[in-house]
């Protein structure tokens, strides 16, 4: 027996303490810059492991929970980032320090993955709206570990904020250990062969290449609207860096508003909302008033709130025998477009200026909306709420 509240606040403390995973090393950049005197090419090489890690965790947690059940993964997923902020606030040794960020993007890519889906399957309605709840807290750890270290930064050493942190991930793997979770759905042994069929389902495909725009979209809004916002409006990073805090706040509010007062919305509905969001977003962005910019990166997060909540909800529903593998599929699609149209932005940039970001993102938008309503054609239920 489990309670269905405390699984589901402990998955919000999961999620929390994911978004606090995925903005640490980009905060603490310049601490290990200087601590191991590192170049450009080094630094590079250094913040590419993580995204491997994450990629690697959410590839291995579906199974491994659809067999084993949700305890001791989330346990040991905390524990893994427990150790790799720990590593990252006290490795003198630059190969250690790779282990631990590895480890930590391990750990965090494993607990997203994991979190989203053991929500899915306590909530028998309204998953998406769940699903979105949670997604409020992953967008509170993203903010509050940059506030922590700026309030703190003249108190404590980054290292000792680093650490201290670190404890909370114990913390979390001491509770995941301690409470009860749902049972495993396959006890007996893997169902190998329907494990392998979905890979070719047609929904499922198209739920993970919608994914992939999903996460390559807020890719590019995360890396590169900073550099946009000075090279084409001239304001100052501090600006740049305040406006992109804000792109998460507005993707948080969304969040919360589905949640709640949005949550008896249709999925139809909720992505119509969204899709015009993005394009008044791209409009307001595409500008050289420092306001508007703003105000546009308001509404992207918005509009970008809810592709994940959604499409994992849909996901849930329909594979629910397999719903943990099947987030496993989804979630490594999109961390691949996370990449790969990054790094198709980088080119960009370079060969045609930065101003091409708008273009970037009008593409994601156009092909984000052709595959969101092909979703909606292949479900059966076309007013199924979110």
């Amino acid at each position: 027996m489990f309670n269905k509240k405390i699984v589901f606040l402990s998955a919000c403390f999961g999620m929390l303490l994911f978004g606090v995973t995925l903005i640490t090393l980009g905060s603490v950049a310049p601490m290990l810059i200087g601590r191991f005197n590192l170049d450009q090419l080094a630094s590079g090489t250094l913040f590419s492991i993580l995204p491997f890690g994450v990629l690697t965790g959410s590839l291995l947690f579906g199974p491994f929970c659809d067999k084993y059940g949700y305890k001791y993964l989330l346990a040991f997923s905390a524990l893994l980032i427990g150790i790799g902020f720990e590593g990252i606030a006290f490795s003198s040794s630059f190969l250690w320090l790779k282990v631990c960020i590895f480890l930590f993007g391990l750990g965090g890519g494993a607990i997203n993955g994991a979190t989203n889906a053991v929500v899915a399957d306590i909530s028998i309605k309204d998953k998406g709206a769940n699903l979105s709840l949670i997604g409020v807290f992953f967008g509170l750890g993203a903010l509050g570990m940059p506030f922590i270290l700026g309030f703190l930064e003249n108190v404590v050493s980054t290292s000792v904020i680093v650490a201290s942190v670190g404890l909370l991930a114990f913390l979390a793997a001491a509770i995941f250990g301690c409470i009860n979770f749902p049972l495993p759905k396959h006890i007996n042994g893997f169902p190998i062969r329907r494990g392998l069929a979905l890979l070719k389902d047609r929904m499922l495909m198209l739920i993970a290449l919608f994914l992939f725009c999903q996460c390559s979209f807020e890719a590019i809004v995360n890396n590169w609207t900073t550099t946009y916002l000075i090279k084409q409006i001239g304001v100052s990073q501090s600006k740049a860096l305040y406006a992109l805090s804000l792109f998460v706040v507005g993707m948080t509010l969304m969040r919360l508003l589905m949640g709640s007062v949005l949550r008896n919305l249709s999925i139809k509905a909720i992505l119509t909302i969204s899709f015009v969001l993005l394009l008044a977003g791209i409009a307001l962005l595409n500008t050289s008033v420092y306001l508007r910019a703003i105000a546009g990166l308001v509404l992207m997060g918005g509009g970008l709130a809810a592709g994940f909540p959604v499409m994992l909800g849909i996901v849930a529903t329909r594979y629910a025998d397999l719903s943990a593998t099947a987030f496993s599929l989804v979630l490594v699609m999109a961390l691949f477009g996370n990449m790969v149209v990054n790094y198709l932005m980088g080119m960009l940039a370079n060969t045609y200026g930065i101003r091409y970001l708008i273009y970037m993102a009008l593409a994601e938008l156009i092909l984000m909306t052709l595959l969101g309503f092909l979703v909606l054609g292949n479900q059966k239920n076309k007013q199924l709420k979110i």
